[in-house]
Parts: structure tokens; sequence; C-alpha cells
């Protein structure tokens, strides 16, 4: 069967002016600071910003990748594709998936500063209302709910135009929006023929395709409007947005380059526990061990975060000692309960050339573009992977999932998302969907098999284990299907080409998608929070780690339950509020 992807040295101080962003281990100048964070990525860069706005914090960033400066795949919206397999992404791959046949499938995840935000597909895409509430109640901390985390929203966005003006009234709600915060967000750059079809669909069908002014208002489903981290036509990453000259300029911030942490010590004791306060860490070819005075800060993803924690014997006891490895502190959930959202298309081929195969199969008319955007910051080169999205859910009355839990959060939280897509097929002029499942039941894990830290962790989302999100499965490609039914693609859709006119039966889409399905770039729960007395996870509700002192984990990581959304955003608040509960502990 044809498989279908959705497409979704200088010298010491790389910054200009007294940034102190070094290149390479060897140039740091010392070794103890009050915070070491491990990892520049979309939570780290957050961190190292709001914590260095206490002048008297020393503050070092551990950052295993390279600078995010002047990758041009990274700062133009439409090139985003371009980074997986590329320097700048892990190339971690899954075990092979029993839900997927066997199959393995790479795992982009970002290796430079910036982490994924310099790498992604740029969503800002906070969630249902709901989805946080049951954060909440499932940690005892009211902090983590809907109402109390939308002054962090704010803090972290700043709303601005389209690249190419135009009036936006009715295509989102400001009072939803911060307008002074780091991030840029913005409404597509470019606009294109397709998108009034794409609203005048939703129209004609309402019902669950309705149109919804703002996804980012706590009530998500619906068609809407793409929103992302864009702002004059540029990736707005952690990096950019948070990482500033100006903030970089602070003498207490530090940011070395270029260096894998490979461990984390503990330098003492207090209140009976281990104290955490070495960090070791390997670059330009030497290891060195730093001290952190306060607490290392955790942030290299859920990926990196709980392979570091296991193999610094933070884990479950008995599997660490199968390795050889001594058990500091049995933490059994480390690495488990990995939840991500599969991907996999539904494509129509489109009768136009309006679509962005034609981008990127002309190499004349792409040349062109790249001018305009270096120039202007204008054109078809500011969007990102679409300009609108559909939410979707069972409906209320459905017996699709009789006898298997719904594993979303609430009668408003989405069950899968539509993205709009306009190129997946090469050669091939296409309108299609790429599906999302965003609220899945599946779980998976994240094991190590040596005492080597440089070895890559084996990751498994465990991809369809659970028969319920089979079933979300074929209901999902039903609803893409449904929506080019609408009278607006009269004479614009042809015939289909994936998964096929012929692909009818639950056997056939099942097959279809065991074959094609693929990550949404959305890993998450590996280091997962829980109530402070509970027996299972890893972190406490002010993200520290149990059973010791002097460590939080702050990234996707610690999340209890995946969001049906783009973890973009909701990793932006969790460390946003992150920083002002260290900020609470230690300011005096």
């Amino acid at each position: 069967m044809t498989r279908f992807l959705p497409l979704w040295l200088l010298p010491a101080l790389v910054y200009s002016g007294r940034c102190a962003v070094y290149d390479q281990l060897t140039q740091l100048h010392q070794t103890t600071y009050d915070f070491v964070i491990v990892g520049g990525g979309t939570a780290g860069a957050v961190l190292a910003s709001r914590l260095s706005e206490i002048s008297s914090f020393q503050v070092l960033v551990v950052e295993a990748g390279p600078s995010n400066q002047n990758v041009i795949n990274s700062e133009v919206p439409f090139l985003w594709q371009k980074l997986q397999g590329s320097p700048y992404d892990w190339n971690y791959t899954t075990t092979p998936q029993t839900g997927l046949n066997g199959r393995t499938v790479p795992y982009p995840r970002g290796h430079l500063l910036g982490g994924s935000s310099s790498i992604n597909a740029m969503f800002y895409t906070r969630g249902a209302a709901d989805e946080y509430d049951r954060w909440a109640k499932v940690t005892g901390d009211s902090g983590w709910s809907w109402n109390n985390l939308i002054p962090y929203f704010k803090k972290n966005e700043r709303w601005v135009s389209p690249a190419e003006p135009r009036n936006t009234t009715g295509q989102f709600d400001p009072s939803v929006h911060g307008f002074n915060g780091s991030t840029s967000v913005s409404l597509p750059g470019h606009l294109q023929g397709v998108d009034s079809r794409v609203i005048a669909a939703a129209n004609e069908l309402s019902g669950d395709y309705e149109f919804n002014i703002d996804m980012n208002s706590g009530r998500p489903l619906g068609t809407v409007w793409f929103q992302g981290t864009i702002g004059n036509g540029e990736r707005s990453s952690s990096a950019t947005s948070y990482l500033t000259t100006r903030v970089l300029n602070r003498p207490n911030l530090h940011v070395v380059l270029n260096t894998l942490t490979t461990g984390i010590t503990p330098s003492g004791t207090k209140n009976s526990k281990p104290l955490f306060g070495n960090v070791q860490v390997f670059g330009n070819g030497q290891s060195c061990s730093l001290s952190a005075k306060k607490e290392i800060l955790l942030s290299a993803g859920s990926i990196g975060s709980p392979h570091i924690l296991l193999h610094s014997g933070i884990g479950d006891a008995r599997e660490l000692k199968s390795l050889g490895i001594k058990s500091v502190v049995n933490l059994p959930s480390v690495g488990k309960n990995l939840t991500d959202h599969p991907l996999f298309p539904v494509y129509k081929r489109a009768n136009t050339t309006d679509t962005s195969e034609n981008i990127t199969s002309n190499s004349t008319l792409f040349a062109e573009l790249l001018d305009q955007w270096e120039q202007k910051k204008a054109g078809p080169l500011t969007n990102s992977a679409s300009n609108n999205i559909i939410w979707l859910r069972l409906p209320k009355n459905s017996t699709a999932l009789q006898g298997h839990a719904d594993a979303s959060a609430s009668v408003n939280t989405p069950q899968w998302e539509l993205v709009l897509q306009y190129n997946g097929v090469p050669g091939e002029n296409i309108i299609g969907t790429a599906i999302a499942l965003v609220s899945p039941a599946s779980r998976g894990n994240l094991t190590i098999t040596s005492t080597n830290p440089f070895d890559p962790p084996l990751i498994n989302p465990g991809y369809f284990t659970s028969p319920a999100d089979l079933i979300l499965a074929h209901e999902a490609i039903r609803s893409s299907r449904r929506f080019f039914t609408a009278g607006a693609w009269n004479g614009y859709v042809l015939d289909e080409i994936a998964p096929g006119a012929n692909v009818i039966t639950d056997e056939q889409i099942e097959a279809f998608i065991q074959d094609n399905a693929v990550t949404a770039w959305h890993p998450v729960s590996t280091v997962a929070m829980s109530a402070r007395e509970a027996t299972y996870g890893v972190v406490d509700p002010d993200l520290k780690v149990k059973k010791v002192e002097g460590l939080r984990v702050v990234d996707a990581s610690v999340m209890p339950f995946i969001i049906a959304a783009h973890t973009q955003a909701p990793v932006y608040v969790i460390a946003e509020r992150a920083a002002d509960l260290i900020k609470r502990d230690w300011v005096q």
C-alpha cells in the first residue's frame, strides 16, 4: 500500500554585544551558579529570562544544540518542514509500533536554542478550559486551573497584526489575548484563495463544523482561523522572544551551547532527602561538573528530561538495577505515561494550481517568493502549515465509543483535529486534512538500555494500543470526507488520493492508518505531575521532583494529561507559572 506522510570557532561570545552566550563549554568563566537550567528550549528560555530578572540570581542555561541565529529554515515560517532530519533535529526514531504494523516513526525534537519552538509548525493553540481544570483536580492545586492560568497565557503572548495587514475583525476575539507579552502571535500572514471556501463550507455544513471566532477562548470546537507564533512574517520562538539581546546582556545570565547534560548528582542532603546540586556536562571533548546553589531546573523536554533522570538513578529502582545503575531515588513513574498525538491524512486532488505544490516544485517561483520574504516579510512564505483548523469530537448521542472510556476532559474538548493542507503529495495539487487524534487513550513509555548517557533512549509512544483510538480515527477520517461534500467544494475537489475512494470498510481504514500514521510532534507526560501525597507521578504541583531537594522539572513532560491542542502554548504557560513559583521560594 502506498504511504502518505502529512507534511508539516566564532569568538567566545556568539551573539553581538556583551551577550554571555558561549559557543563551547571550555569558554565558561565559572562553574557555580544559583540556578542551572538544563535545556534552552521552549520552557528553558522562559525560565532563563524570568529568573534573570532578579539581579541577585546567577543563572546558567546549558543547551545541547547550537545557536538559533541565522538558521533561515527556522526564520521563514513556510520552511519549517525542512528542519526535520536536519542537524537542528535530535533525529530520534521510535521503537517498532505494534499499532502501526511494526513500523518505526521518525520523532523530531528541536536541537538548537529555542528547542522545538525553533523547528515546529508554530501553532498557537491553548486547548479547552476543562483540560486545565482537570490538571488542577488531579494535582490538588487550583493554580493549574484555566482561570488561574489565563494571566500566564496573556503574559506570554504578544498579539500582532498579520504580515500582510488586513481587516481581521471577526477572525479572532481580542478579549482573550495578550498584547504586551513576549511571544508574537498572529493570524495567517498571507491569505489563500482556498480560505474562503473553507469558511463557506463550515457555514454551509454548520453543526459540528460551525465557524468559531477564536479557538483560544477555552472553547475550541468548530472551524477556526490558524493562530501561530509568527511576528512580522518571521517565526517567534522562545529563543527570539525570551532570549533577546536586552535579556542576554544581563550580567547575571549565561548560556552555553553545544553542551550535553549527561547526568545530575546529589551534593549532600536536606530534610533527610538527597539534595541535587551537581550537573554533569560534556562539550568540546571535555567533561565538567557544574554546581547549582539553589536549584537544578530540568527543561530538556519530554524525551530529554526522563532520559537524564534515569541515567542519574531517578526512576524505577528495579529497572535501573537491571542496567547496573545505582538507584538514588525510587520513582517508578519516570519515563512512563508517554502520550502523543498520532497524525494521518485525507488528501483530495484539487482542480487548481494555486497550492503549496506550485511553490515547492517551481524553483524560479520559490526564489522570487524568498526574495519577497527577505525584502518585505510578505507573501506565502510568511505562512506555516495551514490557514484553517477544524476541532471536532463525536456527537453527544454517538454510540461509537460504547464500551470504551472517553479520554477527553469533557464534552467541550476536541477528540480530533483537521488541519487544512495544501501540499503533501509530490507532483499533485491537493486539498486535504492532516488529522491528529488530540485526546488519545493510548499510552507508551521511554526507557534506557545502557549506562551510557550518549545512547539515545527507547521511545515507545504506544500508538493505537487502545482500541478507542482506532474508533476515533475512523470517525475522524469520515468527518474529513464529509467536510469536502459541502457545495463550496463543487468543481474544486476532484478524486480522493488518500486513503482513496475504494478505502471504505473499517478494516481498510484501519490498514491505511497503520501504514501511514506518524507523530504530530507532541510527546508529553513522561515526568508527570501529581498531587503531593500521591504515590504515583514524578513531580508535585510546584514541579519539584518528589523525594528529593533542589530539583524541579519544567517542560511538557510534567503534564498530567495531554492537552487537546498543539503543546507549545501550554508549555509556555507551565514555564511562566514555574518561574513565579521559583521566585516565591527564593525571593526574600
